[in-house]
């Protein structure tokens, strides 16, 4: 699978991946420590934050390791991701997927149903179709982490958990690992976070000059 292949994956098949039933919470504990989380990321109008995607395969000893800068804008559902290997941009109303290796840029339209999820709440998509149980808190330095545990209540999806890790200062999330049913795992680590930062305006447009040569293809 190409760098292209593992991003989308990531964002479009797990954590973007459409959730329409209601949440049945398991733990009181793991519930009230979401809500604050969400209530520190729903205080911000504007986001950026950098991360780094880990992603260990069953009987490999390397990790494929990727870094980007995630640029958002919640209440007009607009957003901007970089990668070495492909960016994501909307203006709220059409997504343009560039794909850097394959030298193309894929056209379509934003999803902006109230069932769907996108970049713009990726920091709460665990807010409904998850069943979550509290673990053990971490240490990772100076940090120190509770932990969430949560299952999809639909199990037609390709993972079966995803264990959240915050940051019990912040009520940031530190990182996300996704267990897909293959065996692979895939970690998003957030750091850098910053809330309510300038962002041009114009930085979520696609501007054509800035990918010369590119193939454009609408999928609209």
């Amino acid at each position: 699978m190409n760098k292209s292949a593992y991003i989308s994956f990531v964002f479009f098949s797990a954590l973007l991946a459409d959730v329409t039933q209601a949440s049945a919470q398991t733990d009181a504990a793991a519930k009230a420590l979401l809500s604050k989380v969400s209530k520190t990321y729903e205080g911000y109008k504007t986001i950026q934050a950098d991360f780094t995607l880990t992603v260990k395969q069953p009987q490999q000893t390397n990790n494929y390791t990727e870094t980007g800068t995630l640029y958002m804008d919640r209440p007009t559902g607009k957003y901007h991701i970089t990668t070495g290997s492909q960016d994501l941009i909307s203006d709220g109303k059409t997504q343009w997927t560039v794909l850097k290796e394959e030298n193309e840029v894929q056209v379509t339209e934003a999803d902006n149903s109230s069932t769907a999820l996108s970049p713009v709440n990726i920091f709460s998509f665990y807010n409904t179709g998850y069943k979550y149980i509290s673990a053990p808190d971490e240490r990772v330095g100076n940090h120190q982490l509770a932990v969430v545990e949560l299952s999809p209540e639909d199990t037609r999806t390709s993972y079966f958990k995803i264990k959240l890790r915050i940051n019990k200062t912040t009520n940031l999330i530190h990182d996300a690992t996704i267990f897909d049913k293959g065996g692979v795992q895939y970690t998003y680590a957030i750091r850098n976070t910053k809330g309510n930062p300038q962002i041009p305006a114009d930085k979520f447009s696609f501007k054509q000059s800035n990918y010369p040569g590119m193939e454009i293809v609408d999928l609209r």
